[in-house]
C-alpha cells in the first residue's frame, strides 16, 4: 500500500487558513515545508513572502516582477534545500498551488570508477548521443516544464516556449513517438513528436 502525500493540491480558488509559524522540526521530527507565496499584480509587479515574511530583491535592485519568479525559486530552494510549497496569487483572482524541489545533487563517483590520473587510462572517443528535441508553447516564461515520459524537467524560455532534448535510449522508450511537456505553474499541456 503506498502512504498518502503530506501534502494536497487545492482548487484554483481555495484560500488555505494562516496559521501560526510553526519552528523548524528536530531531525528524526516532521518535516516543516516552507510556504512561499507569490502576490502578481496586473502591471506585472509582484511580492514575495515566505512562510509569511517579506522576501526582498537585493537593495538598489529593482522590485520583483513577473520575470523574476524562476530566479526566485532558484534562490530559495538552495536556501532551503527542501521543497517549496507555492502559491501564486494572480491579478484576476486566480490562486495556483504547486510544491517545487530542489534540483538533484550531482552523484558522486562510484567506488569503482578510477579518481586519480595513474588509475585512469588513456582516454577512449565516446561517440556523441544522439539527442532528438521536443517543443511546445504557451507556458509562463521560466516554469518547471514536465517532460512525460518523465525523464527530465526543463524551463520555460522567457516567451514562454519549452524544448528538451532526449537521448536515442529514451526516445526510444516514447512508443508512440510524443512526449508531454506539462507547465508546472500553468498546467499548459503540450504533445510533441520526437524529432
Amino acid at each position: 500500500m503506498t502512504p498518502k502525500p503530506r501534502y494536497r493540491r487545492t482548487h484554483p480558488d481555495h484560500q488555505p487558513p494562516r496559521t501560526v509559524k510553526a519552528s523548524k522540526s528536530e531531525p528524526g521530527g516532521p518535516v516543516v515545508v516552507p510556504v512561499v507565496e507569490f502576490t502578481i499584480t496586473a502591471n506585472g509587479s509582484m511580492t514575495v513572502t515566505v512562510d509569511g515574511e517579506a522576501y526582498q530583491p537585493e537593495p538598489f535592485a529593482p522590485g520583483w516582477r513577473r520575470e523574476a519568479f524562476p530566479t526566485i525559486l532558484d534562490a530559495l530552494t538552495a536556501q532551503y534545500r527542501s521543497p517549496l510549497r507555492v502559491q501564486v496569487h494572480e491579478a484576476d483572482g486566480s490562486t495556483f498551488t504547486d510544491i517545487i524541489t530542489p534540483p538533484r545533487e550531482r552523484p558522486t563517483p562510484k567506488p569503482w570508477q578510477p579518481t586519480t590520473p595513474a588509475a585512469v587510462s588513456p582516454p577512449v572517443p565516446a561517440a556523441q548521443p544522439v539527442l532528438h528535441q521536443v517543443a511546445g508553447a504557451g507556458f509562463v516564461p521560466g516554469e518547471d516544464v514536465a517532460v512525460a515520459i518523465i525523464h527530465a524537467h526543463t524551463d520555460a524560455s522567457t516567451d514562454g516556449t519549452a524544448r528538451t532534448l532526449l537521448t536515442a535510449d529514451q526516445a526510444a522508450l516514447a512508443v508512440t513517438g510524443e512526449v508531454i511537456l506539462l507547465g508546472r505553474i500553468s498546467g499548459t499541456l503540450s504533445i510533441g513528436r520526437i524529432r
